[in-house]
């Protein structure tokens, strides 16, 4: 009975790795949306719990902090504290980490508060030089769409970080201006 199971499941990985399905799922973007709906929902269904929550959410939380905690460092906000002990806030909903600032400047609150959007070009360049190089197998495709997952996801900037960015109104006029000015010598 043992070997039976042994050799099911043997079998069924072998399936997954089998080049024509693998090409097959690569190759289709229902299986991609699928996977990150199935990875999000997974991740949803730790919320009832803050210990299950920040263990699901350390790896985001770290990258997401991180880039507040760089930019504002490089922005001169000087930063205070950083911190990725879980509270709940006075929402109710759960705060997974922060950065304080003692600077935060008409010219610094709008990049310190929005860093977690360089995330993006980061989860991109991804995409079009990691993913190429990996092996094909089941479980590196799967890997990888957890990576993205988390970048991508926590490359969002909070209610709080927009709260931070709006705080100077000469700021995002500035940053509003700089951005456009950008966009149209593309």
């Amino acid at each position: 009975m043992p070997e039976q199971i042994y050799y099911k499941l043997m079998y069924w990985y072998q399936s997954l790795n089998d080049y024509n399905f693998l090409q097959s799922f690569f190759n289709n973007r229902f299986y991609l949306i699928l996977m990150v709906i199935v990875l999000v929902h997974l991740k949803n269904a730790t919320y009832r719990s803050l210990f299950m929550s920040a263990l699901i959410n350390i790896p985001g939380t770290l990258l997401h902090e991180l880039m507040h905690f760089t930019v504002g460092l490089i922005m001169n906000a000087r930063p205070c504290n950083f911190t990725l002990i879980p509270r709940r806030g006075e929402d109710g909903n759960y705060v997974m980490g922060s950065v304080g600032f003692t600077n935060i400047t008409f010219y610094n609150a709008v990049p310190a508060a929005l860093a977690p959007l360089l995330l993006l070009p980061i989860g991109f360049y991804l995409n079009r030089y990691l993913l190429p190089m990996i092996t094909p197998s089941f479980a590196n495709y799967t890997l990888y769409m957890l990576l993205q997952t988390i970048i991508i996801e926590n490359a969002m900037p909070s209610s709080a970080d927009f709260r931070v960015a709006r705080m100077y109104f000469l700021g995002v006029v500035m940053y509003t201006v700089l951005a456009v000015a950008l966009l149209t010598m593309l």
